[in-house]
């Protein structure tokens, strides 16, 4: 299996907490770096963001052009036809990341997981499947690709879960993200859902959200 490269950054010495934050499809690891200045709850503590690259493959919808993405998307249709077996391989890879974490000597409870768009259907395949209990997930701007074959971890059954979206998203459109809510919902967690008057992006305001979950868990 291909380790990923990734952006490291700490924001203090000896971190004891690991946000891990997957990004969307073309972009990179860099694309949410500016964001951490932002973060409150990591000036108050020393925090270890981790946004890895994804590797470069050929997407389907954009005519077979290869670029950085985590899977195959096939169709652009409600359901969002994708390569789950590539998003799958996607979550190994990260899980890696994970495993690397807690070698550092990072507890899985102090592991948060997150991306945008992309990133987020593969933060929900890897976050709700872990054999071991994490401390948070993110999904921002995203769906639930994989609710209907899923292998639930039992450790993560009371993860706490923030989901944000775009009311004006023309990219993913907000009812996916309000379906992944109700999929969630359907098994059992309890999400926090917030959306914001924006498109396929991120917002001032719900940075400020962000930080106030991630500074709760």
């Amino acid at each position: 299996m291909t380790e990923l490269n990734y952006l490291q950054i700490d924001t203090g010495e000896n971190p004891e907490t690991t946000i891990i934050w997957l990004h969307g499809l073309g972009a990179n690891g860099h694309d949410f770096e500016p964001v951490v200045p932002e973060f409150e709850f990591a000036k108050q503590r020393p925090v270890r963001f981790l946004f890895p690259h994804a590797p470069d493959l050929p997407v389907t919808i954009n005519g077979g052009m290869v670029m950085p993405a985590w899977y195959d998307i096939l169709a652009m249709d409600i359901d969002r036809k994708v390569d789950v077996e590539q998003l799958r391989r996607s979550a190994k890879q990260v899980a890696a990341l994970i495993q690397a974490e807690r070698e550092r000597g990072v507890a899985s409870e102090n592991i948060i997981l997150g991306g945008f768009s992309q990133g987020g259907a593969v933060a929900y395949e890897l976050a709700l499947s872990y054999p071991e209990p994490l401390g948070g997930l993110f999904a921002l701007s995203t769906y639930f690709a994989t609710a209907d074959s899923i292998k639930l971890s039992d450790a993560n059954r009371n993860i706490p879960i923030f989901i944000g979206h775009g009311s004006f998203d023309p990219v993913v459109s907000e009812v996916l993200g309000q379906a992944a809510l109700k999929q969630l919902q359907g098994l059992g967690y309890e999400p926090e859902y917030q959306s914001y008057g924006m498109e396929h992006s991120l917002c001032l305001e719900e940075i400020r959200d962000l930080d106030g979950f991630l500074g709760g868990v």
